[in-house]
């Protein structure tokens, strides 16, 4: 089993759920928070070794979420993913320290290749 600590933050639950199935049957044990908030809450109570946020989410967006995510824990590697992103999101993303941005659908082997290059520090943390 891979003791990549990985915490799933997406409001659309079949996605993020066959996510989460899909990371499990890969040996992960991932967690997932519905909305930013009880993202952020999670993080706080036990932060993981990397974030998979979506970029829109009612609420508190996936930008704001990335906000203070950099000022709580600034080191934590972020990956971002949006359906429906623009460049300028990608612009703001990449500014607040995203480590990578993907859009979806994303297939399940660049995820896990994104997951290893951000653990293992193969990319700067900003």
């Amino acid at each position: 089993m891979d003791q990549t600590n990985i915490l799933l933050i997406d409001d659309e639950e079949a996605f993020v759920t066959t996510l989460q199935e899909r990371l499990e049957m890969r040996g992960f044990s991932p967690r997932v928070a519905l909305d930013g908030e009880a993202g952020l809450e999670m993080i706080a109570q036990d932060p993981p070794d990397v974030v998979v946020l979506d970029l829109r989410m009612p609420g508190m967006s996936g930008i704001e979420v990335l906000r203070r995510i950099r000022k709580g824990w600034p080191g934590l590697p972020v990956i971002m993913l949006s359906g429906h992103g623009s460049d300028q999101d990608f612009e703001s993303c990449v500014n607040l320290g995203a480590a990578l941005y993907h859009k979806k659908p994303l297939d399940i082997n660049v995820l896990l290749e994104s997951i290893r290059t951000v653990t293992q520090g193969s990319l700067p943390h900003r």
